[in-house]
């Protein structure tokens, strides 16, 4: 794919919405620099000439290659990881992050909208902010996103943005139960596992292992890592 200007991608491996753009980035066979940046001590910079917000991911496109340090005045700096998803599918639209009919363009767009706010709630009140019927939430939230998907495949039939929106959110959320990481109950997350496994959720469970196969998640994803992460920060 031609690709007409440098990209940084400013990120931290143990943020969900910083893997969206880096499934996004390997799908579109990118080139691209990754700055880390340590969100317990973002650099003073970051925030001056990058994300004047101070979040994860931001990316600056066009310019000069210069250092992750001092990018460019002239480059795009563009934050926020739904956005960056929609640039880069605009920038690299032969990667088909999303696709040409607009019926399915429009069709991943809701998917996302949909989904986006809904799991990242569940995710924050189950895993790091427990209270009574935290599970419920969860639950209930996992059982809309199954609701939105087709019979088979993935979210909108084929691959697209609409995956990769949830596909870091989703993998985490199985890791963290199968090892009993977050702040709920000792005993809970394996629980809530099983009930996952049961049959109620069964086209969530398949659509969840489609995505943990497909190739650009599975090249970005550290299980080992993650998990260890989350121990750490329990």
């Amino acid at each position: 794919m031609v690709q007409n200007g440098q990209i940084t991608l400013y990120t931290n491996p143990n943020s969900a919405f910083c893997h969206r753009v880096e499934i996004a980035l390997a799908e579109a066979k990118a080139d691209y620099t990754s700055y880390v940046i340590d969100l317990n001590n973002k650099p003073s910079w970051y925030a001056a000439k990058v994300n004047p917000v101070g979040k994860v991911p931001a990316i600056t496109y066009g310019g000069p290659q210069t250092a992750p340090e001092a990018p460019a005045p002239e480059s795009a700096k563009i934050a926020e990881s739904l956005v960056i998803l929609e640039f880069l599918a605009d920038i690299f639209p032969e990667s088909r992050l999303l696709p040409a009919d607009p019926v399915l363009r429009a069709q991943a767009r809701l998917f996302i909208a949909a989904t986006d706010r809904l799991l990242f709630g569940a995710f924050i009140a189950f895993f790091f902010k427990y209270t009574e019927g935290a599970d419920q939430v969860l639950l209930d939230a996992l059982e809309e996103v199954q609701r939105r998907l087709p019979p088979t495949g993935f979210a909108i039939g084929i691959w697209s943005n609409a995956d990769i929106s949830v596909a870091p959110l989703l993998v985490c959320f199985l890791l963290m139960l199968k090892h009993d990481l977050g702040k709920y109950p000792a005993g809970q997350g394996p629980k809530i596992l099983e009930i996952l496994q049961g049959p109620r959720f069964a086209r969530l469970m398949e659509y969840i292992h489609d995505l943990e196969q497909w190739p650009s998640v599975r090249g970005t994803w550290n299980e080992v890592s993650e998990a260890s992460y989350q121990r750490q920060n329990r």
